[in-house]
């Protein structure tokens, strides 16, 4: 199969033709394809997911070209319902081959269970007494995941964090578990449910709560690249110009929260279209990246950009991606699934390196535009496509309408009307 996912001019095809093209590349099936175009959620599913059904609500799933991680080519699913994200990570994507792409990494699977436990009469001797009972508390966790064991993950350590709140000091125990190919939350919380009786009784205390945490901080998965200064180049604009321009955006989001919080939103719209395509918890994966970006006391920018001696672009990226593979929506959704192996991953690690690339390519597309044009121009041509079809413009219309749109300065439904009118008059 040809698996190459540089594919010039490949948003200029209509959407048979694009999925025609990825199907090709990645061997997908009639049955596939036509899941893909009616969304694969029926009413009978969706019941099943979640409770109170009524309906349904689709979302646009794109595909972004010209991601190579690790020196594999690879096709990104996103879903995503805001113009210009697919477009601009897939444009960031082919920047980034010409430094030969990206190179991920990530650590192992670990989620970190918590047990609350008040009323301890002595916190020090407690904590002693836990430690002291590792070895008991890790067996105990692992009987109660007999699959994970047998797939080589289970508990991994225990610690304990001394806490002091408005209601009283309090012992919180960590238990660390490699849940896999799992996102976790099931097990996790059915061990911190298990120890709890045995931590009550080892230390005195009076168990609260008992569950996962979603900062995933050992969890993390990471990206970087490097990027030629002549890759930005452009009519009037000298590359390293450029490259100089994002990172002085990057000092401004690492100088001042409020631009951080919009820079990262700029990632996060990468990770959470990667995540959603894949049927996983994008609500966890956004609260554990926030958290990580305030981690230092300030909030600050997810990416690291620098110039080198030699006027190249260089991006980093980490963040904590507590993602699965297996279980929950993840398989019970055919489009997940569908999504899963247009990207061909194998393991949660790998579809975390994804994620993360994702996010990085999202943020360097944001920043060049900013640095150069302004990120107007390209956010409003595809918001005037949005406008056009709200105004009940459809085929070749939307294009046209469009233009005309973004050409007065005046991105209204009542325009976009107006024209329409005129056109079928």
């Amino acid at each position: 199969m040809n698996k190459s996912s540089r594919l010039p001019g490949f948003y200029q095809l209509s959407v048979d033709e694009r999925l025609q093209r990825v199907s090709e590349a990645v061997g997908l099936s009639d049955d596939d394809e036509y899941a893909l175009r009616q969304g694969g959620l029926s009413l009978v599913l969706a019941d099943s997911l979640v409770e109170n059904v009524v309906g349904l609500h689709s979302l646009p799933l794109a595909v972004a070209p010209n991601f190579t991680i690790n020196g594999r080519d690879i096709f990104v699913p996103m879903v995503v319902e805001e113009p210009s994200v697919v477009a601009a990570a897939s444009h960031a994507a082919r920047l980034i081959r010409e430094g030969s792409g990206f190179t991920a990494s990530h650590d192992e699977p670990l989620m970190i269970g918590q047990v609350q436990l008040l009323d301890v009469p002595d916190l020090d001797r407690a904590a002693a007494q836990v430690q002291a009972h590792t070895a008991e508390l890790l067996q105990l966790a692992n009987d109660q995941l007999p699959s994970i064991v047998g797939r080589g993950g289970g508990a991994r350590g225990v610690e304990t964090r001394r806490l002091t709140s408005r209601v009283g000091p309090m012992l919180v125990v960590h238990i660390m578990l490699d849940v896999r190919d799992a996102m976790g939350a099931n097990a996790v919380n059915t061990v911190a449910e298990a120890l709890a009786p045995r931590l009550a009784a080892l230390t005195g205390g009076r168990p609260g709560l008992r569950i996962l945490s979603n900062l995933a901080d050992r969890r993390l998965a990471r990206a970087e690249c490097r990027i030629p200064h002549a890759a930005f180049a452009a009519p009037g604009i000298e590359g390293r110009t450029v490259v100089r321009g994002i990172v002085e955006a990057q000092a401004f989001a690492e100088a001042d929260p409020y631009r951080a919080v919009t820079h990262n939103k700029g990632v996060m719209n990468g990770v959470d279209a990667v995540v959603v395509a894949t049927g996983n918890d994008w609500r966890a994966v956004e609260a554990a990246a926030h958290a990580w970006a305030a981690r230092s006391g300030q909030y600050g920018p997810l990416t690291q950009w620098d110039q080198d001696a030699n006027g190249d672009l260089l991006g980093r990226l980490e963040l904590p991606l507590a993602l699965g593979i297996v279980g929950g929506t993840t398989r019970a959704h055919p489009v997940a699934r569908l999504a899963l192996r247009i990207l061909g991953v194998e393991t949660a690690g790998e579809l975390a390196q994804v994620a993360v690339c994702v996010g990085l390519a999202q943020n360097l597309g944001a920043l060049r535009a900013l640095a150069t044009e302004g990120i107007q121009q390209g956010h409003m041509t595809l918001h005037a496509r949005q406008v056009a079809v709200a105004a009940g413009a459809t085929g070749d219309l939307v294009q046209r309408i469009a233009e005309q749109l973004v050409a007065e300065g005046n991105v209204k439904v009542a325009r976009a009307e107006e024209l329409l009118k005129r056109v079928i008059l």
